[in-house]
């Protein structure tokens, strides 16, 4: 590595990681929050049985699961605006990922809940509950609880899958390498040093998981 290349690396680092902290970061923290939204209520829909409904969620679990990401925001960015919908490039990040948080997560806090014992959900309704306030004071809780790892893993993945909205003109870490490289012809390294950017987003969500299992095991 040359010394031009290692100076191109230490002025070009602070470039990718301004937007990672400025679109990156909020892309999933947003697009997180909104999908475990849809997760819990996706869950719940199908474990209450609501009838059509249940049909409906399932059918959107199926859609997002089986196709490929990428297509799915060539679908909201590209596609829709022929249809007269127009939207900007973060928020159509947004709603992709946030329905793909949604149907993968969906499942996961289904399982989670189907964990729990039934005789909890019995003892609730002996008290005068109803399916949704037991679900709400006593079987939620206890289900996010073991939820916690598979979601963690599902928040790291969704930084790395932020990449993808380059590809719809978000100008996140990925495409500011693209265009310092398109300068410097330094392909290789800048993104060696955009998937080092990830690392450590991804790293420290790691350590962060870790804590807060342990947190949680300590508490139980």
């Amino acid at each position: 590595m040359s010394e031009r290349i290692i100076k191109e690396l230490v002025d070009s680092f602070w470039k990718l990681l301004l937007p990672g902290i400025k679109v990156t970061i909020p892309l999933t923290a947003i697009s997180f929050t909104l999908g475990l939204a849809i997760a819990l209520f996706v869950a719940l829909v199908q474990i209450a049985k609501v009838p059509v409904v249940r049909r409906l969620v399932r059918f959107y679990v199926w859609i997002i699961r089986g196709t490929p990401m990428i297509v799915q925001l060539f679908v909201v960015y590209f596609g829709l605006p022929s249809i007269g919908i127009r939207l900007a490039a973060f928020p159509s990040a947004i709603i992709v990922f946030s329905l793909s948080v949604g149907a993968y997560c969906s499942e996961t806090i289904r399982a989670a809940i189907e964990s729990i014992p039934k005789g909890q959900l019995e003892a609730c309704y002996c008290v005068g509950m109803t399916f949704w306030q037991a679900m709400v004071r006593v079987v939620i809780p206890q289900a996010m609880r073991a939820a916690f790892p598979p979601l963690s893993n599902s928040l790291i993945g969704l930084v790395k899958d932020t990449s993808l909205a380059y590809s719809v003109a978000v100008v996140e870490i990925l495409a500011t390498a693209q265009r310092i490289a398109a300068r410097t012809y330094d392909y290789f390294w800048l993104y060696c040093e955009a998937g080092f950017i990830y690392l450590i987003f991804s790293t420290a969500l790691t350590w962060l998981q870790r804590r807060v299992e342990k947190h949680l095991a300590r508490s139980a």
